[in-house]
């Protein structure tokens, strides 16, 4: 298979999202918003849910379902705002003892002057650099794309699997 089969593959439509892959696995998953300084990144979800009656914070990167939903979460490709309300989930995961399971896919975070003006590069390294250090296992399934810096910053993980 060439790899541009298998890009294709992965870009394929109809392929489950992070939150189809959520609402398979988890139970009672409460979505959490916002990055407390600039505001909400739809290509990021997360939020606590259960797994097996143990609490977990679960966070995906989104592509969305239809086209109006692919682009109100911007195909994926994530704002500064969306990595660090994942970060922000991933320190409450820690404070509280709970696993964290991310779901990665991805073309890459968002490359426009606006993310790099509101700190793209800064919210990844950060992200890379805070979940070395986190207490509490991590677990990342890339579950289609995992290009560029947008995957990295919720790829870090003491396990990554691969679908």
């Amino acid at each position: 298979m060439q790899a541009y089969d298998r890009v294709s593959i992965a870009r394929a439509k109809g392929r489950p999202t992070a939150l189809k892959f959520i609402g398979a696995i988890f139970e009672d998953f409460f979505e959490l918003h916002g990055d407390r300084l600039f505001g909400d990144d739809g290509a990021i979800v997360g939020g606590v849910a259960m797994l097996g009656g143990k609490p977990v914070t679960v966070i995906g990167i989104e592509k969305g379902d239809d086209t109006l939903d692919k682009v109100a979460r911007n195909f994926g490709c994530a704002h500064p705002e969306g990595y660090r309300k994942a970060l922000r989930q991933m320190k409450l995961a820690e404070k509280f003892g709970r696993p964290i399971v991310c779901f990665v896919d991805t073309a890459g975070a968002y490359c426009g002057i606006g993310a790099e003006e509101r700190g793209q590069a800064q919210a990844i390294a950060e992200n890379l650099m805070e979940m070395m250090a986190l207490k509490v296992p991590v677990n990342t399934i890339l579950t289609g794309e995992g290009g560029s810096g947008g995957a990295l910053g919720l790829a870090v993980a003491d396990e990554v699997w691969m679908l």
